[in-house]
């Protein structure tokens, strides 16, 4: 009894630990919305997340196995957390409904990304109890959702906040590159230099995706 309740305590950090960096994504793609737009944007950004989670539980064994995963997925985190530290025209997301589906595409794709380190850590701190991992799955809906919106408004208020956001993705993006088997056979990391290296990454694609000029040229 004392290890399921250990296990339970496990999960549940996991979760705030894990599902705060879907939050964080979640939220800074729907900053620019309108209100309605962004409680319909975190929504299918949490059921796609928790869709994912559940597809990836069944299918962790077959992806485990594929070479080198987890670091497109870091490498995929950097690009988004470009994408959302350099929105199309300007500093504000298109209000329009191609800014809700530009906001909803990034948050799916996060979601691949980040759910499958999530799966994986409470899949292992479950031990194999079918109800701890429903648990799990289940408690990271509320904490995506509340953490999501909280993200939008807080970054709404103080879009400077939008860098440290930012950092929350390029540091999952990090940890990804760092725990690939492959990849750190071949290069091996300190979290601190996969940060680093992440950083500069991602400062390229800001400059690759778009100039302040080129905005106001395509307006003229």
């Amino acid at each position: 009894m004392e290890t399921f309740w250990l296990n339970l305590l496990s999960i549940v950090l996991i979760d705030l630990v894990l599902s705060g960096d879907n939050a964080v994504v979640i939220g800074m793609a729907v900053r620019g919305l309108p209100n309605p737009r962004r409680r319909q944007a975190i929504l299918v950004g949490t059921v796609g997340a928790v869709g994912l989670r559940v597809t990836f539980t069944i299918l962790a064994a077959i992806l485990l196995a594929v070479p080198y995963l987890r670091a497109i997925g870091g490498a995929v985190l950097f690009w988004i957390a470009a994408k959302l530290l350099r929105p199309e025209e300007g500093d504000s997301v298109d209000r329009s409904a191609s800014g809700f589906w530009q906001a909803v595409a990034l948050i799916i794709l996060a979601d691949i990304t980040l759910s499958l380190d999530n799966v994986l850590a409470v899949a292992a701190a479950s031990e194999g109890h079918l109800g701890l991992l429903a648990f799990g799955l289940a408690l990271s809906i509320p904490i995506l959702m509340l953490g999501a919106g909280l993200v939008a408004g807080v970054l709404e208020r103080w879009p400077w906040l939008n860098v440290l956001g930012a950092l929350v993705i390029v540091w999952a993006g990090a940890r990804l590159l760092v725990h690939d088997p492959k990849l750190e056979a071949l290069w091996p990391m300190a979290e601190w230099q996969a940060m680093a290296l992440g950083v500069l990454l991602t400062l390229l694609l800001v400059r690759v995706q778009g100039r302040p000029w080129d905005a106001h040229r395509s307006r003229g």
